[in-house]
C-alpha cells in the first residue's frame, strides 16, 4: 500500500483551515480544486462555487487532504462524521482487495470506480463506523 492519509471535511470553511494549517506546517499546497471547476459545476449553487472540493498540504511524511461538505450537495457535517482516512493503494486490484475488506459489514457510500480526475475511487463506512475512501491513481503510482 502507498500511504494512508487523513481527510477532513468541514462546513465551507476548508480554504480558512488550510491557510491556517500551512502556517503552522509550513510547505506548500499540491493543489486546491474549487467546485466550480468540476463537471458538476452547474448543479452547484452560486454561494459554493468558489468552494474547496479537494485540497492538499503534505505534512511530514503524510498528506493532510479536506473538502468543503457542502449542504447543498447533500452533506451533513457532524463531529464523527468529518474525518475520513484516505488509502492511496498499488493498484485496482489492492483498491478492490481493501476496499471489499472494509465494506463487509460496513455500508459502500460511493462503489469504486473510474472518476472524472483519473483516479479509481471510492468510499465506505466500516462496520465500526469509521469513514475510509479507497484510492488507486495511475498516475501518481507511475
Amino acid at each position: 500500500m502507498a500511504g494512508i492519509h487523513p481527510y477532513l471535511n468541514f462546513n465551507g470553511n476548508t480554504e480558512e483551515a488550510f491557510n491556517f494549517y500551512k502556517s503552522v506546517f509550513g510547505g506548500a499546497f499540491l493543489g486546491i480544486q474549487r467546485y466550480k471547476d468540476t463537471p458538476e459545476a452547474n448543479k452547484i449553487s452560486a454561494a459554493d462555487q468558489d468552494k474547496i472540493m479537494h485540497v492538499a498540504l503534505p505534512v511530514k511524511g503524510t498528506i493532510l487532504m479536506a473538502t468543503d461538505a457542502l449542504e447543498s450537495m447533500g452533506h451533513t457535517l457532524t463531529m464523527g462524521n468529518n474525518i475520513h482516512l484516505s488509502l492511496d493503494t498499488d493498484s485496482e486490484e489492492e483498491a478492490d482487495q481493501l476496499f471489499n475488506g472494509l465494506a463487509a459489514g460496513g455500508q459502500v457510500k460511493m462503489p469504486l470506480n473510474k472518476t472524472f480526475w483519473g483516479a479509481y475511487f471510492g468510499m465506505v463506512t466500516d462496520k465500526f463506523g469509521v469513514h475510509w475512501m479507497v484510492s488507486y491513481d495511475e498516475k501518481q503510482s507511475a
